[in-house]
Formats: structure tokens, sequence, C-alpha cells
């Protein structure tokens, strides 16, 4: 299949997704009130309602930050913090794998030299190219896109956002927990 066609799939593919949860309500629960309830009322069903739904929001683009928010006035900055963390690599991971599923490697197919050089770059230090894509753009659901469709390796798409990930992670649990505490929502 021609990449051109397979970018038009998967561009299909996340607006018919972003219809289905605006139309059906579904995204009116991506905020950040319901998370943090859901992951207080029962931490371990929450927890795994918390992943699921970071799976989902990546797909049809809800930032990162709610989810990390959430966790830390729902369970503090460490315990948050690890739920953020292993929310997002799983998030990160199902985002990767369901647009490889749909677009197969469809960047390395254009014949547009400056797509070709940026492939060259990762190909060169995938997983170094990888954790600093996360440290500067955490689990932007356009970069998981792009590194599916660019045909890097998961496994080193998964260590480098494994690597990239703790740092931007435990920043942004220290300023949630300074905001939730300035505000006495803990």
């Amino acid at each position: 299949m021609r990449p051109y066609k397979r970018l038009l799939i998967v561009a299909l593919f996340l607006l018919l997704l972003l219809a289905l949860f605006q139309f059906s309500g579904l995204r009116e629960h991506f905020n950040l009130t319901f998370l943090r309830q859901q992951i207080a009322d029962n931490e371990v069903s929450g927890l795994l309602i918390f992943v699921l739904l970071f799976c989902l929001g990546n797909l049809i683009q809800i930032p990162g930050w709610i989810f990390l928010a959430a966790a830390v006035l729902a369970l503090g900055k460490t315990w948050g913090g690890l739920a953020t963390y292993l929310a997002a690599v799983v998030s990160c991971a199902f985002t990767f794998l369901t647009i490889r599923f749909i677009g197969g490697d469809a960047f390395r197919e254009l014949k547009n030299r400056h797509a070709l050089k940026i492939l060259r770059g990762l190909d060169a230090h995938p997983v170094a190219s990888i954790a600093l894509l996360r440290v500067l753009f955490q689990t932007v659901p356009a970069l998981n896109y792009a590194l599916a469709l660019s045909g890097v390796k998961f496994y080193k798409y998964l260590v480098g956002t494994m690597l990239g990930l703790p740092l931007p992670i435990m920043l942004y649990c220290l300023f949630f927990d300074y905001i939730g505490q300035a505000l006495h929502v803990h």
C-alpha cells in the first residue's frame, strides 16, 4: 500500500476515534476532576481505569499533564508519579502499536529528502533520540504517531520512552504537588 494512502487511513482512524469520543460524551470524562476521583475512589480499579483512559486519551490528543496532575493530587507526588510513569509507558506503547498496525512505516517510504534526513538521524541513535524527544515532549500524541510511522523498532522506542519520561514526570510531580498544597487540594 502506498505511504500516502496509509497516512490517510491513520488520519481517518484518528478522526473517527475523536468523533466517537466527542459525540458519545466520553470526552467529557477526560478532565482533572473525573480522573482524580477514579483514582481516589478505588486505587486498584481506579488505577486500571486511569491507565486505560491514558491510553485512549493519548490517541485522541488529550494532554498527558492532565493525567499526571490527577494522579499527583489523588496519590501524592511519589505514588502519583509512579502511577503516571507506568500509565505513560503503557499508553505510549499502545499508541505506537496501534498506529504502527494501521500505518506501518509510511514515513520511511516517503520519497521526501527532509523526511529521509530526519529518519537517518533517528536511525543513527534511536534510543538516545527518543529519550531526548521524551524529555522535551513527554507523551505528546503527535510524537507517538510520528515515531510509530518512522519504522523505528518497537523495543528501541520502548527503551527510549522509558529512559526519557522520568525527568519530566518528576518535574511535573513537584510542580503539581506544589500547586496542590498551595490550593489545599490534597
